[in-house]
């Protein structure tokens, strides 16, 4: 048995938006307990050219919601990028999830091989589909939910390993 596109996209999102919404739970636990706007961490930067914590938040939902949208041929979803709490962002989680598990499945995985062509800033780059998934929707979540863990964990929230592995939690 082959492991499809949509069950490897699906895993890998159950996992880590799972791992995102519980970081973002301690988050909004830590800045409670220390009496830390939580403005403060939700607009945090690891360095002074990257985006905020929320931006990260917004983009780990963002690239697999409008690339599985891609890759089942169906409308894009359009959030607004309006989140400004640990509880909005949560539902910013809850929403993309929303949206991808109501995506088809055999249209996901249809035609792994063929080229797909994406807007990526101003440039339009081509992929096969199988290595749009796993070469740019995997990647780009995995970075951008690690960079969120990062910033909480930078910002002294109590996180370790077992945050971001199912299993350990």
């Amino acid at each position: 048995m082959s492991l499809t596109h949509s069950a490897l996209a699906y895993a890998a999102l159950a996992q880590m938006h799972a791992a995102l919404d519980g970081v973002l739970e301690k988050g909004a636990a830590y800045a409670k307990s220390k009496n830390i706007e939580e403005a403060v961490l939700i607009n945090w930067r690891l360095a002074p050219d990257m985006f905020p914590m929320s931006r990260q938040v917004q983009i780990a939902c963002d690239v697999p919601a409008r690339g599985l949208a891609r890759l089942a041929g169906a409308e894009l979803p359009n959030f607004a990028d309006e989140e400004k709490t640990f509880e909005e962002l949560r539902g910013r989680i809850a929403k993309a999830q929303d949206f991808i598990h109501n995506l088809d499945k055999a249209a996901i995985d249809a035609g792994p091989d063929k080229e797909i062509s994406v807007p990526v800033g101003s440039e339009t780059l081509t992929f096969a589909r199988r290595a749009y998934l796993v070469n740019f929707i995997l990647p780009n979540l995995y970075f951008h939910v690690t960079t969120c863990y990062a910033i909480l964990r930078a910002c002294g929230v109590p996180l370790g390993k077992a945050d971001y592995l199912p299993g350990l939690r």
